[in-house]
């Protein structure tokens, strides 16, 4: 293909696996096996919030620098520079879906999942190039890396917890919280997801938790706010309750609650109540939260526990690095 020749490309196979996938005017170069769960993510929604991600890089409208530059084809180079786990393809792939008229294509390595070990600049890994008219390069730059590297990072520190449990032999989930960085939720998310974790409830809307506050709004009575969540969210929607001892817990599983958290418990007397309670209400998921961090992790594993969340997958990640980088 011609570098200029950029635009409605057609579908097509390349050597048997490899494909040219048509996304607009721009055309990407990917196999499914390199980015497995991107199906999760509808391309109407994805398009909506990086089409906000660039207007509130550009809010006046003008791009100088892009002027300055112009619309000659160009190809820049995505480069990873530091250690961690790749994830945000289809976020990426977007950006310059929206900025329009380029060609993306990721070289066989760059696999969602995989974890790679650059550790310099000069040991960097070569994971896609980027064809198109070099204003639109230079204007999907920032807001591509931010996504891929931030994606990459809670990818990277969720696969190094679902190692730890697994290395112990604990057959529990490794989960994040609502605790998202706001208008980025979706790309954090989906990072959980490709580092093995389980993303706990996507928003608001999807599970009924009922944490403390809803508790004491309703009188402190845990019986009465589960049946009246339940009044309204049927057989379709499972309830939580955030619970602050054995007692708690018990109440909320008698009233109909089909999660309880066991929620800033001690290691020890997590795992004693998590046994008793376990042993009369099997049928009951129970998650242990609240403070726990990957070096603690471990002493919160036990048979009885089947979910361990943790805010900091989406609060306290680093980034991955990566540039982009026109070739010269």
């Amino acid at each position: 293909m011609a570098a200029n020749d950029l635009t409605n490309t057609t579908t097509a196979q390349i050597n048997g696996k490899r494909k040219l996938v048509e996304a607009s005017c721009t055309t990407i170069i990917i196999s499914e096996e390199q980015s497995p769960l991107s199906s999760l993510l509808p391309p109407p929604q994805i398009r909506s919030i990086i089409t906000q991600y660039l207007q509130d890089d550009i809010p006046s409208h003008f791009d100088v620098g892009g002027h300055v530059v112009g619309n000659t084809i160009q190809t820049a180079e995505l480069w990873m520079k530091s250690p961690g786990v790749l994830a945000g393809i289809p976020f990426f792939n977007a950006t310059f879906d929206v900025c329009g008229s380029c060609q993306i294509t990721w070289e066989p390595i760059a696999i969602e999942g995989q974890s790679y070990h650059p550790n310099n600049s000069d040991n960097k890994i070569k994971l896609a190039t980027v064809t198109g008219p070099v204003s639109h390069l230079l204007r999907g730059e920032r807001t591509a890396l931010n996504t891929l590297s931030r994606c990459s990072g809670v990818a990277t520190l969720s696969n190094q917890c679902v190692q730890i449990a697994k290395s112990n032999h604990w057959k529990g989930l490794v989960a994040g919280t609502r605790k998202t960085t706001p208008g980025f939720r979706l790309v954090e998310k989906y990072g959980l997801l490709v580092g093995g974790a389980a993303t706990h409830r996507l928003d608001l809307s999807q599970m009924v938790m009922l944490k403390d506050n809803h508790v004491w709004a309703c009188d402190g009575s845990i019986e009465r706010a589960v049946k009246k969540a339940r009044a309204v969210s049927g057989f379709s929607q499972k309830i939580e309750v955030e619970c602050q001892s054995l007692s708690e817990a018990i109440i909320a599983a008698e009233a109909g609650a089909d999660v309880v958290m066991l929620d800033n418990f001690e290691p020890d007397q997590l795992k004693k109540d998590a046994k008793v309670f376990k042993e009369k209400f099997p049928h009951v998921t129970v998650e242990a939260s609240g403070g726990i961090t990957m070096e603690t992790m471990p002493l919160y594993f036990s048979e009885h526990v089947d979910v361990i969340s943790q805010g900091k997958l989406t609060q306290g990640y680093d980034c991955v690095d990566f540039s982009l980088k026109i070739v010269h």
